[in-house]
C-alpha cells in the first residue's frame, strides 16, 4: 500500500477475485461476484470520507453521535463495465449522486472514444469515486479522470477490480492526486492491451456478449 495504490488484500476479497478469474464462471456467477466484491472494496475506498456530528435521540437519550460530512458521494460508472462495480457500492451507499463517462477503446490505437458523459451538479463540493472493473492501459482511466476533473472534481478515488502495472504508472504519471483502490495488480499486458492473467473481457464476462 502506498498514498496512490492500495490492494485490498482481504480473504473474502481474495477468494471471490480467484472465482471470478476462471474461465469456467458463468455470466451470472461472475456478476454476483462483481456486486460482492464491489461492496468490499467500496468499504476500503470510503474509509477516509469526512465526518461530523449530529444530536439524535435513542430510546433512552439524546446523544451527539457521528454521521457524513459534506454533499454525498458522486459514483462515476466508466461504461460499460463499471456498471458492474457501480450495482454493488451503491448497495452500500445508497444514497450517492450517480455519474456516467462513455467510453470505448479503439482496438489498433488502444486509445479511449468518448460517446457519454453525464454526471451530478456541484462535483467540487463531493468526493468522487470513479468505477471501472480493469485499470489497463491506463488511457481510458485517464481520459476520464479528465473529464471528471475539467467537470469542477477536486477530490476523486479510482476504485477498479484488477490493476496492470502500465496502467497504475500511467495514471501515477498523470493523475498524482488520484488514489487507486483495486483486488490486486496483475503481472503485464499483452500485445492487444488486456492484463495477464487477468480474467478476460469484464464486460463481456459480466453481460454475456462477446
Amino acid at each position: 500500500m502506498t498514498d496512490h495504490l492500495t490492494i485490498v488484500n482481504h480473504p473474502l476479497v481474495q477468494h471471490k477475485l480467484t472465482l471470478m478469474r476462471e474461465k469456467t464462471t458463468s455470466t451470472a456467477v461472475f456478476r454476483q461476484l462483481l456486486r460482492e466484491i464491489s461492496m468490499l472494496l467500496a468499504y476500503e475506498v470510503t474509509g477516509d470520507l469526512e465526518m461530523t456530528t449530529k444530536k439524535i435521540e435513542t430510546p433512552l437519550m439524546e446523544m451527539d453521535s457521528p454521521t457524513l460530512k459534506g454533499k454525498k458521494l458522486a459514483l462515476v460508472s466508466i461504461l460499460r463495465a463499471g456498471n458492474g462495480l457501480l450495482d454493488g457500492v451503491l448497495e452500500l451507499i445508497p444514497s450517492a449522486r450517480v455519474g456516467f463517462v462513455g467510453l470505448y477503446r479503439d482496438h489498433e490505437t488502444l486509445q479511449p472514444v468518448q460517446y457519454y458523459f453525464k454526471v451530478p451538479t456541484e462535483m467540487d463540493k463531493r468526493r468522487v469515486i470513479a468505477v471501472d472493473p480493469m485499470l489497463a492501459t491506463g488511457n481510458s482511466s485517464v481520459a476520464a479522470i479528465d473529464l471528471l476533473k475539467e467537470s469542477g472534481a477536486r477530490d476523486i478515488r479510482f476504485l477498479c477490480l484488477l490493476a496492470a502495472p502500465e496502467g497504475v504508472a500511467r495514471m501515477k504519471e498523470v493523475h498524482p492526486d488520484v488514489p487507486i483502490v483495486t483486488a490486486a495488480v496483475d503481472a503485464r499486458l499483452n500485445d492487444i492491451g488486456y492484463i495477464l492473467p487477468g480474467l478476460g473481457d469484464a464486460g463481456d464476462r459480466m453481460f454475456g456478449t462477446k
